[in-house]
């Protein structure tokens, strides 16, 4: 592990008492939602990580608390180094506050999390849908989202299927 990364990764431990995980190589600090900016900040003024590669969310339904996780994948370019936080948030009420502060390229990030799964980035300034229409009801990439489901057409139901598909009348 490098010396950077190392220290960086004992700084937000003690200041935010995260938990460590590593997996091949990658390390993952789990950090509390309302640490979550507090914690990016100091690893972008002290450590060089100036980069928010990636921002997702797990939805592990159908459990409460924590439902969610959500990922933010930081790097520091400069030194090649990586670092994982994750954040759990309770299913009740996933609000979370926002890191577009820290690093711009969050905004659309969150909004696409606030529209795919419903997760509210407390303090954004424009929270609204980004992939679905306004008037869209639910989240799609939540696992209690009903599903639309259509049957695959192949040669032996062909008949079958070509009968349930609706053409446009002349």
């Amino acid at each position: 592990m490098n010396d950077k990364l190392k220290n960086a990764i004992e700084s937000i431990q003690k200041k935010f008492v995260s938990e460590l995980t590593e997996f091949r190589g990658e390390h993952t600090l789990t950090v509390e939602a309302n640490d979550i900016s507090s914690a990016c900040k100091v690893l972008r003024d002290k450590f060089g990580f100036q980069l928010l590669g990636n921002l997702t969310a797990s939805d592990y339904w159908p459990e409460e608390s924590p439902r969610f996780h959500l990922s933010y994948q930081i790097h520091n370019i400069k030194e090649r180094i990586s670092l994982r936080l994750r954040v759990p948030v309770s299913g009740s009420d996933p609000t979370v506050p926002t890191i577009e502060g820290v690093y711009p390229n969050a905004n659309w990030r969150e909004r696409e999390l606030f529209d795919m799964f419903g997760i509210s980035f407390e303090g954004h300034p424009d929270m609204r849908r980004i992939l679905m229409p306004y008037d869209w009801v639910g989240h799609p990439l939540r696992k209690d989202y009903p599903l639309g489901y259509e049957e695959p057409q192949f040669t032996f139901n062909f008949e079958e299927i070509e009968a349930k598909k609706h053409y446009a009348k002349e």
